[in-house]
């Protein structure tokens, strides 16, 4: 079937073939994928729709996904979004020029301008916009607009800066003095506004989302800079006061409406764990309210929608009172949600490739997706009751959603920015996700913190809990970015989770209280960590040799050192070792103050920059990445990290970004904890705090550009004594086991001890050579070294030797050990292979092939063992000096 055949079939008006996708990152993948696969579905070929995309400098160097997928790709400047992504006038532009019926803006950056619709329509080809109209977008994708038209619908709302202002939308839609009553513009506006709505609240701005432009305030002390970063975080927006509904759970009803009135809901999710009211984990159904209530709030929300002449996508956001079973209107985005495949899983609806239906102008009812959905053959014309939600098909099972972003859980969830080296994600099938980028690619400071989602699904929100969990642990993320993953699998094996007792306040709770990811044991991380970096030391080492060779140089010899002094600091205590190279691949690791006391350890060096590090007979997978904050080591998936000497009179930033402004003069005195700067880190504004008394001295000026490490400030302390340094390890190393299986046969312990002494000869550690030395005289005279030499030799042979021979051997072999004589069993076999030739010369030279390691050994120890012992040293130094 032809696009324009499905259109006409289905009561469309408008064919749409090609769509400029005004996005970046994880929702340009996404909607190119679903419309693939819907089109795949109906027209057999997946690029029936043509995506042409928009592309800047830096989602070019970082190898964005979505690029590689695109029909036709458009170069736009780079930096902030102002300059592509967002700006009205380019998008319009180039939709123009690229041909396009559609423009799809996805969410953030664009998706909520009522300008971008308006000059849509305005264009001579009149392309369409896959999303609400104008008029709609703005009045309920407004915060402010739509909380006005809820409470005039008499959909209860929290106390706010609009609380009892109504108006009669379908007359006078929102008059501006009505908006303006309901905004603060000034501090002084938001203190009188705090007064009358009281504390806890939240300052809100109306065009924010995606956790920016939203702040809690706590007292009357809280509201200046509060205001002020919500004005720099999202400039020119209108902004609002809201009273904080504490412990509520936020849930959502996905609406989609289409151009002849029509809406409907498609049930909805539990957003409720947030981090700075930024989601990290969805998953739906909604469990909390109980079913008479949920509905009561989808018919609400579709009532909304309808009110406005709603068309396409959109998410109307309640807060949820669990202990009362009330509801709240909070917004309404007017917009597809990044959280939307939760919804896809429970109803089988694909919303994407609705949107762009809805944009053809099929109505709702002869959409496939929603016939199915109520029931309904997909494919026939017949007239649906959208409003009867008995017929809808139930929620299919649970689905759990988990946002991957490039945060560091152990800074408050602070964004990262810089290079991925390695990004690996398994599937399952319940468990599948979509990324923004790859391997190789990374994320830039204009980038959003939000690079995956992983979707997790079951029969019920355990199985969901659990499949996601699993998952979860099969992902791979390396590179100069941090990811919450571990923290994550740790909320989700919390039992206030499992047992579904979550609110909107309950992450920010946890990392306020510095709840911990579990860790590897403090002696396996420290252990692992002198290894990682003395492997780093001795590879310096080893590269600078060579470098100085090639140049005519002379090399140092300290550069032919195996032993390295190792210092590191972990949970503020600082442990001092000695590590020595014993062989090639073989460490020892001993305390500085303690060198009789050492572990034994082994590594391998993986292809792809890891070490694989076995500490008593357990590897752990390490890898690490070293700045002027510390290192920072992958330790089996667990991520630990190693600081420097506490130094409170460098003030630095951990993460890329901008210096906004400083919050304090140069020169002045600081109290400990007193916010000194404010820097914008991946388009979020963050507060830096001073972290003991002193007086500031400015090193950067405002508007800097900032890497990782780079000095802000330096602070001229009061009394340097009261400054906690970390503590001396006093303790004393586990026992370990060898990493070594050496065994306990003669010969398995003679070569062991040959090896390590032929290490030492070649210039590696040994924490006790007479003890090798011992052991190799002990060994060469044990008369059962030569049967377990044999044994072993025949072990290999016996399979390709006729049994009347191996019968032939081994009764030679089981003589006690102290009459054993191999001149003896060199005669039986020798004799065997004569005899043996005068039937079959040919079998009998092949045979002697065989056997030839049994007759070296029999020759060897032709008077016992006696006889070997010096052939055996005379060979082994023989073979040193040869190399």
């Amino acid at each position: 079937m032809e696009i324009q055949n499905y259109i006409e079939k289905l009561g469309g008006k408008k064919v749409i073939e090609k769509i400029l996708i005004a996005n970046n990152g994880i929702a340009a993948v996404k909607a190119i994928r679903s419309v693939r696969k819907w089109a795949y579905s109906h027209f057999g070929n997946e690029r029936a729709i043509r995506f042409v995309v928009m592309a800047t400098p830096e989602d070019m160097r970082a190898n964005a996904e979505y690029i590689r997928m695109a029909d036709q790709i458009i170069e736009v400047p780079g930096g902030t979004n102002n300059n592509n992504y967002a700006n009205v006038d380019i998008i319009v532009d180039f939709a123009e020029r690229a041909g396009v019926q559609a423009v799809w803006a996805g969410w953030g950056h664009a998706s909520e301008n009522p300008r971008l619709p308006e000059m849509l329509s305005r264009t001579l080809t009149q392309i369409s916009f896959i999303g609400p109209p104008s008029n709609a977008m703005q009045d309920l994708g407004d915060k402010i607009a739509s909380t006005i038209v809820a409470q005039s619908a008499s959909v209860q709302c929290v106390p706010w800066s609009g609380s009892g202002l109504t108006v009669e939308y379908s007359k006078t839609g929102i008059p501006q003095d009505i908006y303006r009553q309901a905004t603060i513009a000034t501090l002084e506006e938001a203190q009188k506004c705090a007064e009358r709505v009281g504390f806890p609240a939240m300052i809100k701005a109306s065009e924010g989302g995606g956790g920016k432009g939203i702040r809690k305030v706590l007292t009357m002390e809280d509201l200046p800079l509060a205001f002020r970063q919500v004005q720099n975080e999202v400039p020119g927006s209108p902004i609002f006061y809201m009273k904080l509904v504490q412990n509520a759970r936020h849930l959502e009803v996905q609406i989609i409406a289409d151009q002849y009135g029509e809406a409907i809901s498609l049930n909805g999710r539990d957003c409720s764990v947030q981090r700075r009211h930024q989601k990290i984990i969805e998953e739906g159904p909604a469990l909390a309210p109980t079913p008479q209530v949920w509905e009561e709030m989808q018919r609400a929300a579709v009532r909304l929608v309808k009110e406005v002449g709603y068309v396409g996508a959109g998410t109307v956001e309640y807060l949820f009172d669990c202990e009362n079973n009330t509801y709240y209107f909070l917004e309404l985005n007017p917009r597809l949600q990044v959280e939307h495949p939760v919804t896809e899983e429970i109803t089988n609806v694909n919303l994407p490739s609705t949107q762009l239906q809805i944009a053809m102008g099929i109505p709702l009812y002869r959409i496939p997706d929603i016939r199915k959905y109520y029931n309904q053959q997909p494919f026939e014309d017949s007239k649906i009751d959208l409003n009867n939600y008995e017929i809808r098909i139930p929620p299919r099972g649970h689905t759990i959603a988990v946002r991957i972003t490039g945060e560091n859980p152990d800074e408050g969830f602070k964004p990262t920015s810089g290079q991925i080296h390695e990004l690996t994600f398994r599937s399952t099938p319940n468990v599948w996700g979509y990324f923004s980028v790859s391997t190789k690619g990374g994320l830039h400071e204009y980038a959003d913190s939000q690079f995956g989602h992983i979707f997790a699904s079951g029969i019920n929100r355990e199985d969901a809990r659990k499949a996601m969990v699993l998952g979860l642990k099969e992902i791979s993320i390396r590179g100069d970015i941090r990811t919450p993953v571990e923290y994550i699998i740790h909320l989700l094996e919390m039992d206030d989770f499992k047992q579904n007792r979550i609110h909107t306040g309950w992450l920010d709770h946890l990392i306020h209280s510095k709840v911990k990811t579990q860790k590897p044991a403090d002696n396996i991380v420290v252990l692992c960590g002198s290894i990682y970096k003395a492997y780093s030391i001795f590879q310096s080492r080893i590269e600078e040799f060579s470098h100085q060779v090639q140049c005519g140089q002379l090399p140092s010899l300290e550069l032919l050192l195996n032993t390295a002094p190792i210092e590191l600091i972990y949970n503020n205590i600082k442990y001092q070792f000695e590590v020595s190279r014993s062989s090639a691949n073989s460490y020892l690791v001993c305390l500085k103050q303690d060198r009789t006391n050492y572990i034994e350890s082994s590594i391998v060096s993986l292809s792809d920059g890891g070490l694989l590090i076995m500490l008593d007979q357990k590897t752990h997978v390490c890898y690490g990445r070293e700045d002027v904050t510390g290192l920072t080591l992958s330790i089996d998936s667990k991520t630990c990290v190693f600081s420097q000497e506490y130094d409170p009179s460098i003030l630095r930033t951990s993460s890329p970004g901008k210096l906004v402004r400083y919050l304090v003069g140069d020169g002045a005195l600081v109290q400990k904890g007193t916010p000194y700067a404010e820097i914008e880190v991946m388009k979020m504004y963050m507060s830096l705090l001073v972290p003991e008394k002193g007086i500031i001295k400015f090193v950067l000026s405002e508007g800097s550009v900032m890497t990782a490490g780079s000095i802000i400030a330096n602070l001229e302390l009061g009394d340097s004594s009261a400054i906690q340094k970390s503590t001396l390890f006093s303790g004393s190393l586990p026992k370990m086991s060898s990493p070594t299986l050496v065994g306990t046969k003669p010969h398995q312990i003679l070569n062991h001890t040959l090896s390590n002494i032929k290490m030492v000869m070649c210039g590696y550690e040994s924490p006790n050579l007479q003890l090798l030395v011992d052991q190799l005289f002990q060994q060469i005279r044990n008369p059962q070294l030569p049967i377990y030499e044999l044994k072993e030799a025949l072990s290999i042979i016996q399979s390709r030797i006729p049994k009347s021979l191996c019968e032939l051997i081994q009764k030679e072999i089981e003589q006690p050990p102290e009459t054993f004589c191999g001149k003896t069993l060199y005669s039986q076999v020798s004799l065997y292979l004569n005899k043996l030739l005068l039937e079959n010369e040919t079998q009998s030279i092949q045979l002697q092939t065989v056997v030839r390691p049994v007759l070296d050994l029999a020759e060897k120890y032709h008077d016992g063992v006696n006889s070997s012992s010096i052939t055996t040293i005379k060979s082994f130094f023989g073979g040193i000096s040869s190399h």
